[in-house]
Formats: C-alpha cells, sequence, structure tokens
C-alpha cells in the first residue's frame, strides 16, 4: 500500500517536471528568451531540472520493481 501511494507521488512529480522542460530552447523560453542557438549548456535551474528529472525516473523503477517483487 505505502509503495503504490509513493509512486502516485513519485509519477505525479515527474509529470510535473517533465511538462515543465522546454526542449527547444531551455528554460530562457520559459521567460521570454530567444532560442536561437544550437546547443547550449544547461546552467541553474535547467541543470537541477534535469537532474531532478533523472532522479525522478531512478526512483519510479525502483519503486515499480519493488512493487512487482512485493505482490
Amino acid at each position: 500500500m505505502l509503495i503504490s501511494i509513493l509512486q502516485i507521488v513519485v509519477s505525479v512529480a515527474l509529470i510535473i517536471v517533465i511538462l515543465i522542460q522546454e526542449r527547444s530552447s531551455g528554460t530562457s523560453g520559459l521567460f521570454g528568451g530567444s532560442g536561437d542557438e544550437f546547443y547550449h549548456t544547461r546552467r541553474g535551474l535547467e541543470k537541477m531540472i534535469f537532474y531532478a528529472t533523472a532522479v525522478l525516473v531512478i526512483a519510479f523503477i525502483g519503486l515499480s520493481l519493488l512493487g512487482i517483487i512485493k505482490s
């Protein structure tokens, strides 16, 4: 039961973090910046969102596997 609740919370957080990301122009596009550059390095908030997405994906996979093993 607890695993299912944690999995729901992690999945909702993962959906929110993925929707915050803007693939073409990074977070500068969210605040009115132009997306003219072809390649840029992740900095600041964009880097934090990227790492949060990776952590949440790993947590979701771990909880899914734990749920399969427990049942």
